[in-house]
């Protein structure tokens, strides 16, 4: 018996649910312990910014708080300097500094209570302006602006683009029996609740848009797959058939989803629309087919099966034949997820009695293990395909684990009263 369904159906059923909106009150927050970092890091430093100088200081500690803990950037101090968007910089003093590049903003009233924040990236090094922009926003959103603006400077230093305006969900279990599926920026700011029940919660898994959460709930005393729209509160069933329905999965385009239903007996891969309908069975046959995701270009999916005589990943094409084993090394790997780009492949194996996070290249087939933990699971990639979230046990407790693909930046997320797990890393900010 595969592990995942082990979980799954092991998770006791207790009494009903309620439900909160996203407008909730803020819940408790992640704390990020940076654990393993890069071995070059680029040397910026980041000017506190002009104009408001509550609000410029708040949008400044965000922009250097991203950075640092993407663990590519070392802040270079930047005491005594007083300047903004509008100042030339001095190079000379910067490059002494120890600064590769520098940012330098101020922020101002917009009307309708809205604060404009402007900033400039400059070239040390080269001496010229990288480029800059200017959002508008009310002061409740000015986190966001600042999360927008260290995205920017990611990606004008690095090449790819920054992830920090992004959120992530997550569920957190306190007590004997209550569960939350939380909605978090990727720092672990702003948590709020988009579901509490007194059931499990379980898979959270986001549309491509980032605007709908797919997962399972209990509350109806067997495993349902949900589809939650979350501006609205509003949630359509997808999966109620006979048995258990588990481990949903989106399609690139948003339209279908993957489920593992076994209301035919055994559990085989389905896919589903988005509202329920069109149900299309993807495997058969006498193994246990579960954990399904769908390939960047939407033309086949990778799944964990026990076919062979222990859990290996597979991938089938959407028009069923041959599945096409993928893992080799070990006698247990599960749990794959692709990266957004296609190029990596995540997975939980089982090595040294521990069950630890592995990456393979899928163009080389060459696998590297990046954790060495015992009880990681639930991996899902950032959607620049650089860092990978897991759920991991620390003492005893569950907390959340990022790994870059190489294994050299890691960070830790923890609640201090809460069992954090399923993590799910949503799209771009549009």
């Amino acid at each position: 018996m595969l592990r995942p369904l082990l979980r799954l159906r092991s998770l006791g059923l207790i009494v009903c649910s309620t439900f909160a909106l996203l407008q909730t009150p803020a819940y408790a927050e992640l704390t990020i312990e940076i654990t393993g970092s890069g071995a070059n890091k680029i040397p910026v430093a980041i000017a506190d910014f002009g104009g408001d100088t509550g609000a410029g200081r708040a949008v400044t500690s965000v922009i250097r708080s991203d950075l640092e803990r993407s663990g590519l950037f070392r802040l270079v101090d930047t005491a005594g300097v007083a300047m903004t968007e509008a100042t030339a910089p001095n190079y000379g003093d910067w490059k002494s500094r120890g600064a590769d590049a520098l940012a330098a903003g101020s922020l101002g009233p917009a009307g309708d209570g809205r604060q404009e924040a402007r900033f400039q990236l400059y070239d040390v090094t080269r001496q010229t302006g990288l480029g800059g922009t200017a959002f508008v926003a009310p002061a409740p959103r000015l986190r966001a602006v600042g999360h927008r603006i260290a995205d920017m400077i990611y990606e004008k230093l690095t090449g790819e683009p920054g992830v920090f305006a992004t959120r992530i969900a997550y569920v957190v279990k306190s007590g004997a029996a209550r569960y939350e599926l939380h909605i978090a920026d990727a720092d672990g700011q702003n948590a709020q609740a988009a579901l509490t029940s007194r059931e499990p919660i379980i898979s959270p898994t986001w549309s491509p848009d980032g605007t709908r959460i797919a997962y399972v709930s209990f509350e109806n005393k067997k495993p349902i797959v949900y589809v939650h729209t979350l501006a609205t509160g509003q949630r359509v069933v997808v999966a109620n058939f006979k048995g258990s329905n588990s481990a949903p999965a989106w399609s690139a385009d948003g339209r279908k989803l993957a489920v593992v239903l076994s209301k035919d007996g055994g559990s085989q891969i389905f896919t589903v629309n988005a509202d329920g309908s069109g149900v299309q069975k993807i495997t058969n046959g006498p193994s246990i087919n579960t954990e399904p995701f769908f390939s960047p270009d939407g033309q086949s999916i990778y799944f964990t099966s026990d076919r062979g005589g222990s859990p290996q990943i597979y991938r089938s094409g959407l028009g069923g034949g041959d599945a096409q084993r993928v893992t080799f090394e070990g006698s247990y790997n599960v749990s794959p997820r692709i990266s957004p780009d296609g190029k990596t492949l995540a997975f939980i194996t089982r090595r040294e009695s521990g069950f630890r996070l592995a990456v393979m290249d899928l163009a080389s087939r060459q696998v590297q293990v990046l954790t060495d933990s015992y009880k990681d699971e639930s991996p899902t990639f950032a959607p620049n395909s650089r860092m990978i979230l897991i759920a991991t046990d620390t003492g005893g407790r569950g907390v959340l684990s990022a790994v870059s693909v190489d294994g050299r930046i890691k960070q830790r997320l923890s609640i201090p009263a809460g069992d954090v797990r399923e993590p799910a890393w949503g799209p771009f900010a549009k």
